[in-house]
């Protein structure tokens, strides 16, 4: 299937593969990129040169393209940036703010910008600031999440914007990248799904709390902070929410979630950690390569659009 977000990226599928701190690092985002895809590297909140080597291990495994998502609000994202453009990355895909500062540069050095946007006016914003697609992303998806559904959100940026419109949020499927695309999407992110990839590195137990979860099994956190996160309920969930129902404090429930990805991701912790997850984890039944994911997924989608 080809569309400007293939031609754009220089793959076979216009499939990217979600940033996920942690979970998204050199051996799922090479894996993605050989299967067809466009593999990222979540910098999330890791240091610059961690990032670097991260960056030069996914070319021992790929000669394919692979990108790096950029944190904003990362404190050390101004070096990540550089690192990108040192290292020859062709993809960046930008999240939590506006990488308005860092536009010049990543374009003068041909490094191809797509941001994650979670409203209309953002999609907007970013066009104007020479962004050459945007990621689309509703509420569904898992990690940080916005106020729109996949389903409103999509076509109405698509509507408002000329650059190539990328929908995240709720897609596991074939079904869901064919709805995508009649929504007015020309390419998909997908999260989730890739997280119980062979090749992922997230523990067994994160990966069978995603593979067993039923459709009603997140729910969202910090809804009271401005930063909501949607999650596979859990101890630490619940203990989270009531807290927040109590009242308390930013810093307060900073301090329950501290390090609560990485014991989930690395630890396998399934009662304390953050098991962040969208919605379509009720639709993800089985560990499977990245290969087999996406060509089953694409397939799915070619079949149910007519070959278009």
């Amino acid at each position: 299937m080809e569309t400007r977000v293939s031609r754009l990226l220089k793959t076979k599928y216009p499939v990217i593969q979600g940033g996920m701190a942690w979970v998204a690092e050199y051996h799922l985002a090479a894996a993605v990129s050989n299967a067809g895809g466009l593999g990222l590297i979540g910098a999330a909140s890791a240091p610059p040169e961690v990032v670097r080597e991260q960056i030069r291990e996914a070319k021992k495994l790929t000669d394919r393209p692979f990108g790096v998502n950029v944190m904003l609000l990362n404190p050390n994202a101004a070096e990540v940036a550089q690192i990108v453009i040192e290292e020859g990355v062709p993809v960046v895909t930008t999240g939590a703010g506006n990488p308005g500062k860092f536009m010049a540069a990543w374009k003068e050095a041909g490094v191809t910008v797509i941001p994650v946007v979670a409203s209309v006016a953002m999609a907007k914003l970013m066009e104007r600031a020479g962004a050459d697609a945007v990621v689309a992303e509703g509420m569904e998806s898992g990690g940080h999440i916005g106020s729109q559904t996949t389903m409103t959100l999509v076509p109405q940026v698509a509507d408002a914007v000329q650059i190539p419109v990328i929908a995240a949020g709720g897609i596991a499927d074939g079904r869901g990248i064919a709805a995508a695309m009649m929504l007015g999407a020309e390419g998909v992110q997908i999260g989730t799904r890739f997280v119980v990839a062979k090749e992922s590195i997230v523990h067994a137990s994160y990966k069978e709390r995603v593979i067993k979860a039923k459709d009603i099994d997140s729910e969202v956190t910090g809804m009271s902070t401005g930063h909501p996160i949607r999650v596979l309920r859990n101890q630490m969930s619940r203990a989270y929410l009531k807290m927040e129902k109590e009242g308390a404090s930013f810093e307060e429930l900073e301090q329950l979630t501290l390090g609560s990805l990485r014991k989930a991701v690395m630890d396998g912790d399934v009662v304390n950690g953050s098991l962040m997850a969208g919605q379509s984890a009720g639709l993800v039944k089985k560990e499977q390569t990245c290969r087999e994911m996406i060509e089953e997924m694409m397939g799915e989608a070619e079949t149910l659009l007519g070959g278009r």
